[in-house]
C-alpha cells in the first residue's frame, strides 16, 4: 500500500508534543504511513501556543515533517461558503478551523483531527480515519 496524503489539524501536533512517549502519538504513526501536510493556520496556532523558546524550537522542528499549504483566495472562497453554511445552521466552529477545513477541501486532503465533534459539522469535508492507524 503506498503512502496517502492527508491535512493534519493543530489537535494531532498538540497530542503529539505533550505525550511522552512520542512513538505512542498518533503524529508518530501518521507519519510512518502518510506524506504530511498542514496549513499555515495550523503553523500560526502552534507558533502561538510555543511560549518558551524551546517549545518554539519543537514547533519548528516538527514543522520540517510537513508540506505546509498557504491560505490564499480560493481557500478563503471557500472558507466563506463554509462559514455561511454553519452560520445558516446555527452551527458555527471557531474561524481558524473553518480556514483549516477549507484548505483541506480545495486541495482534496482528508482532515486528520481529534476535534471531530466540530470538523464533522462541515458539510463535504472528509475525515481521516483514526482508527486507520491500530
Amino acid at each position: 500500500m503506498g503512502h496517502r496524503k492527508v491535512l493534519v489539524d493543530t489537535s494531532i501536533i498538540i497530542e503529539h508534543l505533550r505525550k511522552q512517549q512520542k512513538s505512542q502519538s498518533l503524529l508518530f504513526r501518521l507519519e510512518n504511513r502518510q506524506i504530511l501536510y498542514t496549513s499555515t493556520v495550523v503553523a500560526f496556532e502552534l507558533w502561538a501556543g510555543a511560549t518558551p523558546f524551546s517549545k518554539q524550537q519543537e514547533v519548528q522542528e516538527l514543522l520540517k515533517l510537513f508540506t505546509i499549504l498557504p491560505f490564499h483566495l480560493e481557500i478563503a472562497k471557500q472558507a466563506a461558503n463554509i462559514y455561511r453554511d454553519l452560520k445558516g445552521k446555527n452551527q458555527v466552529i471557531e474561524i481558524r478551523d473553518v480556514f483549516i477545513a477549507a484548505t483541506a477541501m480545495v486541495y482534496e486532503l482528508p482532515l486528520a483531527t481529534l476535534n471531530v465533534k466540530h470538523f464533522n459539522r462541515v458539510t463535504g469535508l472528509t475525515l481521516f480515519q483514526l482508527d486507520e492507524l491500530t
